[in-house]
C-alpha cells in the first residue's frame, strides 16, 4: 500500500498565534512551534494532493510547503478561518487550466456562493476564481485520485460539521462532542489529529482535558492536538505534561503513515 503523507499546515485558532497586540508569553515566544497559523492539513498519496480547509493563511502555507498543485479542497464547515483563503486558489487553477473541485456540505456551499458571489457570475471579471462545487453529506465517502476520504459527523458546539478519516488516519478539528456513530467509525486508528483549544471551558471547543479523554476513548496509537489558542501555553511545556502517546502538533509538521 502506498504511503500516506499528512502535512499539518496550521494549528491555531481563528485569531492565529501570535494574536495581534498580545504580549503574553506564548505570543512573544521565539520558538517556531509556538507560531500557529489557521488550521488546515494537506493529505498526499501517490500523485494526489487534497487540502482540508482553506483559511486566511492559505497562501503563506502553500509557499512554505512549495505546493504547486491541488486536486481538490474539502471544507469542514463555513467559518471564516476555514474558507476565506479560497480566492488564493487562483494561481493553481490558472496553472491547471480548470476550476478547483470543492467538496462541502450543502449549507457550506451556499455560504461560499454568497461570500464569493463574484466567482459564480455567468460572465465573471477576467481572473476571478472558478470552483466546481460538489455537495456531500455526513458519512459519505469521496474518491479523489488515489485518496478515499470518509466524511464523519462531529459537533462544533451546536453546529454539525465534517470530520475526516483516510485509511487509519483521522482529522477532527473544531470539536466539542463526537456522536456515537462517529466514534464507532474511528475504531482502529493509527494516527488521530484532534482539536484542543486550551484548558478553560468553551461552549464550542474541547478543552485540553476533554481532548485527552476523547483520545483515550478513541484509542489511536498516537494523537496530535491542533486548533490551539495562545492560552494553551508554550508548546514544549505543555508537551511535557501530556501522556506519552499524545503531543501538540505544530505548523509544518509532516506525518508519514
Amino acid at each position: 500500500m502506498a504511503a500516506l503523507k499528512v502535512t499539518i499546515l496550521g494549528t491555531g485558532t481563528s485569531q492565529g498565534v501570535p494574536v495581534i497586540g498580545c504580549d503574553c508569553v506564548v505570543c512573544q515566544s521565539n520558538d517556531p512551534k509556538d507560531k500557529r497559523r489557521r488550521v488546515s492539513i494537506l493529505i498526499e498519496k501517490k500523485d494526489t494532493t487534497v487540502l482540508i480547509d482553506c483559511g486566511p493563511d492559505f497562501r503563506c502555507q502553500m509557499l512554505d510547503q512549495q505546493i504547486s498543485s491541488l486536486d481538490a479542497v474539502v471544507l469542514s464547515h463555513e467559518h471564516t478561518d476555514h474558507m476565506m483563503g479560497l480566492d488564493d486558489l487562483r494561481p493553481l487553477m490558472f496553472k491547471a487550466k480548470k476550476p478547483m473541485a470543492i467538496y462541502a456540505l450543502h449549507r457550506v456551499i451556499a455560504d461560499v456562493e454568497k461570500r464569493f458571489a463574484y466567482a459564480f457570475e455567468p460572465s465573471p471579471y477576467p481572473g476571478v476564481p472558478r470552483f466546481e462545487m460538489n455537495s456531500v453529506d455526513y458519512f459519505d465517502s469521496i474518491r479523489v485520485g488515489s485518496l478515499d476520504i470518509h466524511l464523519m459527523k462531529i459537533m462544533h458546539g451546536k453546529l454539525p460539521i465534517l470530520g475526516f478519516r483516510v485509511e487509519n488516519f483521522a482529522y477532527l478539528t473544531d470539536v466539542k462532542t463526537i456522536p456515537t456513530t462517529t466514534l464507532k467509525g474511528l475504531e482502529g486508528l493509527d494516527t488521530l489529529v484532534l482539536s484542543a483549544l486550551h484548558e478553560y471551558d468553551h461552549h464550542a471547543h474541547l478543552t485540553l482535558q476533554e481532548a485527552i479523554d476523547y483520545s483515550s476513548k478513541i484509542g489511536a496509537k498516537r494523537t496530535y492536538f491542533t486548533h490551539m489558542s495562545h492560552y494553551m501555553g508554550l508548546h514544549e511545556r505543555v508537551n511535557q505534561r501530556l501522556p506519552s502517546d499524545i503531543k501538540l502538533a505544530y505548523d509544518g509538521q509532516i506525518l508519514k503513515l
